[in-house]
């Protein structure tokens, strides 16, 4: 059985106005299983939180720094944690 897991990153570059949220959206729901947000920061940054099993969260990560993302990411900076619950499928904020 997969452990479940909270992923918490900070993405920096051109990632704001380019539908990096929605996109990352879709990622989630395409990866399956994960629920949380990703939210337009006032620095310029998306903060990205997902809960689940460690694989898709993972996954998530892995195309957050990819260059599949719209716009430009010059950088993810990420913490893991156990999860808190409390998030209906994934949202946009």
């Amino acid at each position: 059985m997969s452990e479940d897991v909270r992923l918490v990153a900070w993405v920096r570059g051109r990632v704001q106005g380019v539908g990096f949220r929605w996109f990352t959206r879709a990622k989630a729901l395409e990866i399956g299983g994960l629920s949380g947000f990703a939210l337009n920061l006032g620095d310029g940054r998306v903060q990205v939180v997902a809960e689940g099993a460690r694989e898709g969260c993972q996954g998530l990560l892995e195309w957050l720094r990819s260059d599949d993302t719209p716009g430009r990411v010059d950088g993810v900076t990420e913490i893991w944690d156990t999860p808190r619950g409390g998030y209906e499928g994934f949202a946009i904020r």
